[in-house]
């Protein structure tokens, strides 16, 4: 350190001579080295060294850095004339390892820096620190069943002294082992100067001679002077494995059971266990041999550890009397062991184990324990033979038929085996049951449509019962399969229908049910009766569902079918069938239309059922106040040609033409008799009473043509003309009431007013039938224009008295119309 001191101050030197040649010349300085020893006790301060240098001139010496104005600060000082360095406190190694200064002479003559050297001072580590372990504890968990030479534990500890002296080495070395067993020794395996120790075992663990284990180890270093060290220990727990095999010593309970019990404890089987309890090495594990049947199982008590047998499956004393099984246990982890048998001085001893595994076990393991089962008789209840019978028989087979005899026989040996029959469950009471002799017999017609079958089936619960104490009941199963007959007819599953208006022909599915089965019931045939040649046909005629065909000539309306369908055996219905066909553009459901009329709430019917209650008190009351008079009766007119026929079918009408000689000879009638209509509210002309005197010798003349008139009226059915027909009559009816004319006028009114309107009707090569059908209404509903063919004749209040003065032509009118006036 020296030499290279001096070397620098030699070059230093020689630049300051270079460079300050002209002024003057310097001298080499000589610099000792130093070493300050840690922790030194002083006494403070003391003399570390001096710097001596050759000079001529005055200069100062300064020292600056660590030491002296930076951390750690004040440990250094330098005397400025002589050099000296002296020492004023304690140095830590472990903090700082060197002090790095400047040292500066200072020329006292120009109190310039002469001369500046870097300057180090080393600090000296001496052996503070003892080494500390990390954790200061260790926990370190093994199985009883790890083999010898497996780590315990890895310890770790740090010396804070330099590590490249002996001051900052250590080694590890157990100190002490608690307690203290023959079966096991713990060693560190060597490492050197390391700060890693790790901890081995040699021998077997046995946990029944020590579950847990406290090593104390200590960690020491090499300090030369002196040696410092430090402990930790090692905590070290053993898990219980099966080293000891269960062996079963005896059992509890009594062994019997009686027949058809199961689900019975019967023994207990007792065992013994030298591992830990409650370990998994110490809980058994039965197994049951010799039962190939299935009738026990054991399972092992957690609390007890004993094995508890019982019934699974009932058996049967006429059978056996005894059942013997046998019991072996094991436990739930597998059997080790472990022997030693040397301890050689080396790292490992001589150890024989054994480990069990698949495949792999002792001999003689596992043993075999014999138990015995008592089976006890009791009354067993009797048996139908079979359980399950099955009789057959063809419905609407008269009462009382004979269907089977039940057969039941008792498995007892020692008991009586008389029984009698019962029934049990018999949902619509179909059979009767003879207890004695258990013959069957029909109760009622069965039907095999009946919805209390299924699959043509119909079952029935019966019963066997013996006389034993206590009585017991055997079960049986009686299924009746009835045949089936045909004795349903194929019927519609809809009568009502909506179709639409189109100028073609439409068609739409109709389908029939039968309740029988085949071949009595589908394919059906179908056939429609009357009228419908060109309107309605069934394509095909054959099968479960065909089609309605509708043609286009088939105006709108409720229309009436009848439909004759016939099952496969030619039984068959004649079922009416209601089609409604409607303009589909302005009601989407035909049937749907026609039936909303019809459709009448809760509130609806009440308020109908009051009205009516109370329309008859009124009319009660009327009857007790009213005074009775005398009604004139009218006559109906009886002669022949003369028909009104009543009918609810819209059909096409025909073209209506009114003969022109009733025409020309009807008018001028009119026109002579308009002098004669001269009718004052006070009474009747003269030339009325003329006209009735004459009135007998007219009937006779005009009877001919009043005839053909009434032939045309009757031959134009349409709707329109029979409304503007009626109109007609009404209202001349209500101008009879007021002006008292003769018969003979108001014929002639009336005649000529329908002759006008049936004249409004033709109109050149145009028939009526080629107008297609308008709706107006539905029956039952109001109509929207109530006035469809107006007759201009003035409106006037009815009286019903001018329906006595009306001659025979309109007497059956009359009586159709007002048949309240008839009594």
């Amino acid at each position: 350190m020296r030499k290279l001191t001096l070397a620098l101050f030699l070059a230093v030197y020689i630049c300051s001579v270079a460079v300050h040649s002209r002024i003057r010349q310097k001298r080499a300085w000589i610099i000792d080295s130093f070493n300050i020893e840690e922790e030194n006790p002083g006494p403070f301060p003391y003399l570390l060294g001096t710097i001596e240098l050759d000079r001529k001139y005055n200069v100062i010496l300064r020292l600056h850095g660590s030491g002296v104005d930076k951390e750690p600060k004040e440990v250094l000082e330098i005397k400025e004339r002589n050099g000296q360095i002296w020492v004023h406190k304690k140095v830590d190694y472990e903090t700082f390892q060197v002090l790095q200064l400047t040292f500066e002479a200072t020329n006292v003559s120009n109190n310039k820096v002469d001369t500046r050297l870097g300057v180090e001072v080393r600090i000296l580590d001496i052996n503070d620190h003892a080494p500390v372990f990390s954790p200061p504890h260790y926990q370190a968990t093994m199985n009883e069943s790890t083999a010898q030479g497996q780590v315990v534990a890895t310890m770790n500890a740090t010396d804070g002294d330099d590590s490249q002296t002996p001051n900052g080495t250590f080694s590890f070395n157990i100190i002490s082992v608690t307690p203290k067993t023959d079966n096991v020794e713990f060693f560190f395996e060597p490492t050197g100067a390391s700060i890693t120790g790790r901890i081995f075992f040699r021998g077997c663990l046995d946990y029944e001679k020590a579950n847990t284990y406290t090593i104390v180890v200590e960690a020491k270093d090499h300090g030369d002077k002196v040696q410092l060290s430090s402990t930790s220990t090692v905590t070290m727990n053993i898990i219980d494995k099966n080293n000891h095999l269960p062996e079963i010593t005896g059992q509890t309970g009594p062994g019997r059971v009686k027949e058809r019990d199961s689900g019975v404890e019967v023994l207990r089987v007792q065992v013994a266990d030298k591992d830990s309890p409650g370990s998994q090495a110490w809980k058994a594990k039965y197994t049951i041999h010799g039962d190939k049947e299935k009738y026990f199982k054991i399972e092992t008590d957690p609390k007890t550890n004993e094995g508890v047998i019982t019934v699974l499956k009932a058996m049967d004393y006429e059978e056996q009397t005894s059942r013997n099984v046998s019991i072996s246990v094991a436990n739930e982890v597998p059997y080790f062991s472990c022997e030693i048998t040397g301890r050689p001085a080396k790292r490992l001893w001589d150890v024989k184990t054994f480990n069990e595994g698949p495949g792999k076990s002792l001999p003689g393991f596992p043993k075999l324990y014999l138990v015995t089962i008592a089976v006890e008789d009791v009354n067993d209840p009797p048996e139908f033979v079979p359980p399950v019978r099955k009789v057959g028989i063809m419905e609407n087979t008269k009462l009382g038929t004979h269907l089977c005899t039940l057969e039941a026989k008792d498995p007892d040996k020692t008991f009586s085996s008389k029984f009698h029959f019962t029934k049990g469950e018999d949902v619509d009471n179909w059979i009767t049951v003879d207890p004695e002799t258990g013959e069957v017999f029909t109760a009622k017609v069965l039907d095999r449509e009946s919805p209390l079958l299924k699959n043509s089936s119909y079952s029935v619960i019966l019963y066997v019962v013996d006389n034993g104490e206590p009585p017991m009941t055997g079960t049986g199963t009686l299924i009746i399969q009835v045949g089936d007959l045909n004795d349903n007819l194929p019927i519609l599953e809809v009568n009502t229908l909506g179709m639409c208006l189109l100028d073609k022909a439409t068609m739409t599915n109709i389908t029939a049910v039968d309740l029988d089965l085949p071949p009595y019931s589908s394919p059906f045939t179908y056939e429609l009766l009357g009228d419908v040649k060109g309107k309605w046909s069934i394509d095909p005629t054959r099968g479960t569902t065909v089609h309605l065909v509708k043609e286009k000539t088939v105006y709108s309306g409720v229309h009436e079918l009848q439909i004759k369908v016939s099952d496969n055996q030619g039984l068959s219905l004649t079922q009416n069938l209601s089609v409604t066909v409607c303009d589909c553009t302005s009601t989407p459901n035909c049937h749907l239309r026609r039936s909303s009329g019809a459709q009448v709430g809760s509130t609806a019917v009440s308020i109908m059922i009051f009205a009516f209650l109370l329309l008859l008190a009124i009319i009660l009351m009327a009857f007790l106040i009213s005074c009775k008079h005398k009604k004139k009766m009218i006559m109906t007119d009886d002669q022949p040609g003369w028909r009104l026929l009543e009918s609810n079918i819209e059909t096409l009408g025909t073209d209506c033409k009114v003969p022109a000689k009733i025409t020309q000879v009807e008018s001028i009638q009119t026109l002579k008799a308009k002098p004669n209509l001269i009718s004052t509210h006070d009474g009747i002309s003269k030339q009325e009473v003329i006209q009735q005197n004459h009135q007998q010798d007219y009937y006779d003349s005009t009877f001919q043509k009043e005839q053909l008139l009434r032939r045309s009226l009757r031959r134009n059915s349409t709707r329109r003309s029979y409304r503007s027909y009626h109109s007609s009559m009404d209202q001349v009816k209500r101008n009879y009431s007021i002006y008292s004319v003769d018969d003979f006028q108001l014929r002639q009114n009336l005649l000529t007013q329908i002759n006008q309107n049936l004249f409004q009707l033709q109109a050149p090569r145009e028939e009526l039938g080629d107008y297609e059908p308008h709706c107006y209404a539905y029956e039952g509903e109001p109509m929207i224009d109530p006035q469809l063919d107006a007759i201009s004749l003035p409106e006037n209040d009815f009286n019903p008295n001018v329906l006595t003065n009306l001659e025979w032509q309109f007497n059956k009118l009359a009586s159709i119309c007002r048949p309240d006036l008839m009594s």
